[in-house]
């Protein structure tokens, strides 16, 4: 039995469950790595007795920059992206992950649930993955977004999905790089400093080139209002943060060419 998944990828995974034990537990703690089999999954776990966290902590410790009062305070850092890029990761193998922890004082357990397999593949992640013709820019995507960590995040998942991807801080750097890299598909942050989501949205659609790109709006709104403002300014999709990179694939998987 062996898992069916890219090395470098769960690598990331358990490299940054290990980092974020290690940062929420104080000197002379421990942090415990284990590994097993259950059912037809590898199940691996990492448990500290560190500062753990409460039941509200637990529900959103996946989202974007979670962070909980005077235990997680941004002079820690927060849990920052590192457990948004996990769960990502994670999903995208087919598996799961869950958070658990008894409380603040108690310690954190984080288990990853991976489908085993009989039969190993090795994932070409630049080539075997990749469903989109190489004559078409399909498979290019800029990403641009003023948090760095979140653009990097998307941009890595991406990457595993099989794109080819570059990132931008602002509009300003947006438009200079998809007039360079020529996208695809571009996904804009809204609240963006220089030059906002909507306002490089319009530009993109006034250049000949960009008038195909399917542009997708980012936003941490997601009223109708909100979608109806993305559509009037030229986008063809409103996601609202944090992404679901499941939702992401299958949504350029509907919106791909298929010349």
């Amino acid at each position: 039995m062996c898992i069916d998944g890219d090395p470098d990828r769960l690598v990331q995974v358990f490299a940054n469950l290990l980092s974020n034990s290690a940062k929420f537990t104080p000197k002379h703690g421990t942090v415990v790595l284990n590994a097993g089999i259950e059912d037809a999954f590898a199940v691996v776990s990492v448990r500290d007795n560190g500062v753990g966290m409460t039941s509200e902590m637990l529900a959103q410790v996946f989202d974007s920059f979670s962070q909980e009062g005077d235990a997680l305070n941004r002079t820690e850092g927060g849990l920052g992206i590192g457990l948004t890029l996990v769960k990502g990761l994670v999903e995208l193998h087919g598996g799961t992950v869950e958070a658990r922890s008894e409380g603040k004082g108690l310690g954190s357990e984080f288990v990853v649930r991976l489908p085993l397999t009989t039969t190993a593949h090795h994932r070409d992640v630049g080539v075997a993955q990749r469903s989109v013709p190489a004559t078409t820019n399909w498979h290019r995507i800029l990403v641009v977004d003023d948090n760095k960590d979140s653009a990097t995040s998307l941009s890595m998942m991406l990457n595993f999905m099989g794109h080819d991807t570059r990132t931008a801080s602002d509009g300003v750097r947006g438009l200079q790089e998809a007039e360079a890299f020529r996208p695809g598909v571009c996904l804009l942050d809204i609240g963006m400093p220089n030059l906002n989501g909507f306002e490089m949205a319009a530009r993109l659609r006034a250049e000949s080139w960009g008038k195909d790109i399917l542009l997708v709006a980012l936003s941490g709104w997601g009223q109708e209002h909100d979608k109806e403002l993305s559509r009037r300014a030229g986008f063809d999709l409103h996601l609202v943060k944090p992404i679901d990179p499941t939702t992401l694939s299958a949504l350029l998987e509907a919106r791909r060419p298929t010349f």
